[in-house]
């Protein structure tokens, strides 16, 4: 490091400084990218060895560190995304599962206060909210609870509380009654609208897609499967290449093998990384109590009662690592853990990628994939 010091200083107290890993210089100034490879006469952050990739973009997390995204008030939510900056994650969505519509009011509430609490916190920046599995089908509901499942008949996706800004985002069930008509009425009001919790036939797929549903949550858990004779959802999502989908790469939730298949036969260009993430995470074994029901967790795997997968235990950078063992390149992680989920939730204009005027939101990987380093707008968190 240039003259001497604690980097920190430079990050937070220096306009303009640069980040210098094993193949790159960045210069950051003002919390934004102002050249990549380009040497200039600041203060550097000297990560040798490390490898830099653009900061970590979670589109579906539940919590972690304790805290339960449809339990938490604003300063658990902020908790949450400092636990997730450690951990190389610099923008996330607070994912709800289904519940009463008081609990919706209460988190929202909580979320927006958090967002505007949020800048210049060492921690992951929330994006936005996602409403998985309001309108599911009752025989793809996993670990939800499908009691709390709404019915359509025209407005109810409206009485949803909303932010006030960011990204709204929904998983439901084409499916079910009036689900096109919903998906339609979602994308009309800006809503991302994916697909999932669904056994759709290939038809009512189609519709949902010429509609705006082209996105498909934690592919192959909780839709009908691949088989030779019927596409199910999962090959109808690898068929179409206007469709993507994100996946949870614990090697629990989908066999490695079976990632690899995936993830090539789709390509990483269309593929994005989740946690899928709930409030055990970074917690190690033991029992929860989650959801209304206790939750499991044993050599890293979550179970309910009922024996059924009740979400993940992993962090974005566990995946990354897990990714890179099957074999696939830096930059075909760094699009699938950044640049794709940015863009699913329609904020690659600023982030996802290590680019010139994009925010500095970096993050450095040692050679085993271990997280040395974090920035969030150019502000190091770790």
């Amino acid at each position: 490091m240039k003259r001497g010091g604690d980097p920190s200083f430079y990050i937070n107290n220096v306009d303009r400084f640069a980040i210098k890993g094993a193949d790159a210089v960045v210069v950051v100034r003002g919390g934004l990218i102002e050249s990549v490879g380009v040497d200039a006469d600041v203060p550097v952050v000297d990560l040798a060895g490390c490898l830099l990739m653009p900061g970590f973009v979670d589109i579906h997390n539940h919590g972690a560190a304790g805290v339960d995204v449809n339990e938490a008030d604003a300063d658990g939510l902020l908790q949450v995304g400092e636990f997730l900056a450690g951990h190389g994650v610099t923008a996330w969505v607070p994912t709800l599962v289904p519940d009463t519509d008081d609990v919706y009011a209460r988190v929202i509430a909580a979320v927006d206060e958090a967002m505007e609490r949020q800048s210049g916190m060492a921690a992951a920046q929330i994006a936005g909210v996602h409403y998985e599995g309001v309108f599911a089908n009752g025989a793809m509901c996993g670990a939800l609870r499908p009691e709390y499942f709404k019915k359509f008949t025209g407005a109810e996706h409206r009485e949803l509380p909303r932010l006030k800004t960011g990204v709204h985002m929904m998983t439901l069930a084409p499916e079910i009654e009036g689900g096109i008509e919903l998906i339609e009425s979602l994308v009309a009001d800006g809503w991302v609208a994916a697909l999932g919790h669904t056994n759709a036939s290939v038809d009512v797929l189609d519709r949902a897609l010429v509609k705006g549903a082209r996105h498909v949550t934690h592919f192959f858990n909780a839709m009908s499967g691949v088989h030779h004779r019927d596409l199910g959802v999962a090959g109808w999502a690898l068929a179409n290449d206007d469709v993507t989908f994100d996946i949870i790469a614990d090697g629990i939730h989908v066999h490695p093998g079976m990632l690899k298949v995936a993830c090539r036969t789709k390509t990483p260009e269309r593929v994005s990384l989740i946690s899928d993430s709930i409030a055990p995470t970074g917690l190690g074994d033991g029992e929860h109590q989650l959801w209304g029901q206790t939750i499991s967790v044993e050599n890293g795997r979550t179970r309910n009662a009922g024996g059924a997968i009740a979400g993940s235990v992993i962090t974005m950078a566990d995946g990354v690592r897990r990714m890179m063992s099957l074999g696939f390149s830096a930059s075909e992680v760094a699009m699938m853990a950044s640049g794709n989920p940015a863009a699913v939730i329609r904020m690659e204009a600023d982030r996802g990628s290590i680019e010139v005027g994009k925010r500095a939101d970096i993050v450095a990987l040692d050679s085993a994939g271990v997280v040395k380093a974090v920035f969030v707008g150019g502000r190091r968190v770790k």
